[in-house]
C-alpha cells in the first residue's frame, strides 16, 4: 500500500514515511492509493472472530510493506487491551469508546500511532522527532499518554486556554517527561493554524523533524475503523440483522471518516450521521454544496468545537468528490447546548444512562434520523467518559459522577503549561 497527497497524486510514499511526515510535502493529507476490499467470507465470519483477529485483517493491507504480521499483532494486542461494549439505551445502542487509559475514543488511534512512530524512528536511526499536535480536548490526553516515555520522541501539545475540561487539561499538562503543553490564548482553530504554519516554516523544519498526531496522520485515522467492525460483531451476536446506522459526534471528522472507510471496504452499514454542535460547517455544505470554513464557537461539547474540519476532504474522496453520491450514505446535523442538555436529561431520566455532551449530540442525531428511517440497529457513539465533562454532567443531571481511578490520581497533580500568545511564541519554543 502506498499513500498519495490528496492535492497531488504524483506525491506518493510508504506507510512508514506517511506516519513520520504526518502531512504530505505539499501540506495536504495523505490518502491510500486504493481502498482494499474484504472478502464476503470475512464479513460473514466477523461474529466468530476475536477483536484482535478482526483488527489484523482490517489493518494489514494498510501497513503490510512496513510492519510484519508479528509486529502488527504485537502493536494491536497492546492497543486493543480494553473493551468496546454496546449498551442498550431505549431503542438504541450506545457504543462506549471510553474504556481505554484516557477515557476517550482516541486511545486506539493515538496508541497505534505512538507505537508505529517509535518503531519507525528507531528504524530510521533518527536522533529525535517532535510530535506537534493541536487539541480541542481529548486528542491531547490520548496523544500524551500514548507517547509518554517513548524514546526519541518529544511531544508538544497546543490547546486553547479555558476551552477544555479540567480533566482533559490535567491529562495533558501533568505528565512531564517528554510531554510539553502550550496553553494558547485562542480557539482550537488558532492552535491548528499554528501547527500547520509550523509544518511549512523552513526555519523550523530545517532544524526539527516534525510530525503530527492529529487524525490527519494516517496512523491516527485508519485504526478508528475498528470500532465500527466491533460494533457490527456485537450486534450480530445479539441477533440484530439490520445493517447499523451510526451516529457519530463529529469535530475534525476523523472518526466518522474511518467508519466510512470500513463501509467502503465492505462493512454492512445503512447510514452515517455526522452529529455536530453549533460548529456546523459540514451541515451548511450538505445544505448548500458550498464549503466555507467558520470561526469556532465554544460549546459544552468542546471536542467538536472545530470550524474547519480537516478530515472532511477524505470523506469527499471516498465518495469521488460527488456530493450526490455522499448524500445517499451520509447526513449531517447540528444541535445547540440547550438541546444537548435536554437530551442528556432525557437519556438519564428515561433510560438511567449517563451520557456525556458529545454522546448526547449523537443521540439527538440518531433520534431525528430514525424517526423517518426506523431501524433495530441504531448506534450512537459515546466518545468520552462523562467524568471528563463532570461540571456539565453534574449540573445538568443533578447527580455526582465518580472519577475513574485512571484519572482520579491526576487531579492533585500540578498543572504545567507554557502560555502562548502567537505563532512566534511557538516558533521560538520549537527552535530552542
Amino acid at each position: 500500500m502506498k499513500y498519495v497527497s490528496l492535492a497531488n497524486n504524483e506525491l506518493r510514499t510508504s506507510f512508514k514515511q506517511a506516519v513520520i511526515q504526518g502531512l504530505a510535502p505539499d501540506k495536504s493529507l495523505y490518502y491510500p492509493t486504493y481502498i482494499p476490499q474484504w472478502k464476503a467470507s470475512f464479513i460473514e465470519e466477523i461474529p466468530n472472530l476475536s477483536n484482535l483477529e478482526i483488527a489484523l485483517e482490517g489493518m494489514r493491507p494498510f501497513v503490510d510493506q512496513d510492519l510484519s504480521l508479528s509486529d502488527l499483532e504485537l502493536i494491536l494486542s497492546d492497543v486493543l487491551s480494553f473493551d468496546f461494549p454496546l449498551q442498550k439505551v431505549g431503542d438504541y445502542y450506545s457504543l462506549e469508546l471510553f474504556h481505554g487509559p484516557t477515557l476517550a475514543f482516541k486511545d486506539v488511534g493515538a496508541g497505534f500511532m505512538a507505537r508505529c512512530l517509535g518503531r519507525f524512528i528507531q528504524d530510521e536511526q533518527e536522533q529525535k522527532a517532535t510530535v506537534l499536535v493541536a487539541t480541542s480536548g481529548d486528542t491531547g490526553g490520548a496523544v500524551a499518554n500514548g507517547f509518554l516515555g517513548v524514546e526519541g520522541i518529544d511531544v508538544v501539545i497546543l490547546y486553547p486556554s479555558g476551552k477544555v475540561s479540567p480533566i482533559q487539561e490535567k491529562q495533558l499538562t501533568t505528565l512531564g517527561q517528554n510531554i510539553t503543553a502550550l496553553e494558547v490564548q485562542g480557539t482550537f482553530d488558532d492552535c491548528q493554524s499554528m501547527v500547520k504554519k509550523a509544518f511549512v516554516d523552513g526555519d523550523i523544519t530545517s532544524k526539527v523533524k516534525l510530525t503530527s498526531a492529529n487524525s490527519i496522520n494516517v496512523a491516527r485515522w485508519i485504526p478508528q475503523m475498528l470500532y465500527y467492525i466491533f460494533a457490527y460483531k456485537t450486534l450480530k451476536n445479539n441477533g440484530i440483522q439490520d445493517a447499523p446506522v451510526f451516529a457519530v459526534p463529529s469535530g475534525n471528522f476523523g472518526n466518522i471518516c474511518a467508519g466510512m472507510l470500513a463501509y467502503k471496504m465492505g462493512l454492512p452499514v445503512s447510514h452515517f450521521i455526522a452529529c455536530n454542535n453549533v460548529n456546523d460547517t459540514v451541515v451548511d455544505f450538505m445544505n448548500t454544496g458550498v464549503y466555507r470554513a467558520k470561526d469556532t464557537v465554544a460549546t459544552i461539547s468542546n471536542a467538536m468545537d472545530v470550524g474547519n474540519p480537516s478530515n472532511f476532504v477524505r470523506i469527499l474522496e471516498l465518495f469521488n468528490k460527488q456530493k450526490k453520491e455522499l448524500e445517499l450514505d451520509f447526513t449531517a446535523c447540528s444541535y445547540s447546548d440547550a438541546q444537548t442538555k435536554v437530551a442528556m436529561q432525557e437519556i438519564y431520566e428515561q433510560f438511567n444512562y449517563v451520557a456525556d455532551p458529545h454522546g448526547a449530540v449523537a443521540y439527538l442525531g440518531l433520534k431525528a434520523y430514525t424517526t423517518q428511517n426506523p431501524t433495530t440497529a441504531g448506534v450512537f457513539l459515546e466518545t468520552a467518559h462523562p467524568s471528563k465533562f463532570i461540571d456539565v454532567v453534574e449540573s445538568t443531571l443533578d447527580i455526582e459522577v465518580a472519577l475513574p481511578e485512571n484519572v482520579r490520581h491526576l487531579m492533585n497533580r500540578e498543572k504545567q503549561s507554557i502560555l502562548t500568545s502567537n505563532y512566534e511564541d511557538l516558533k521560538s519554543f520549537l527552535l530552542q
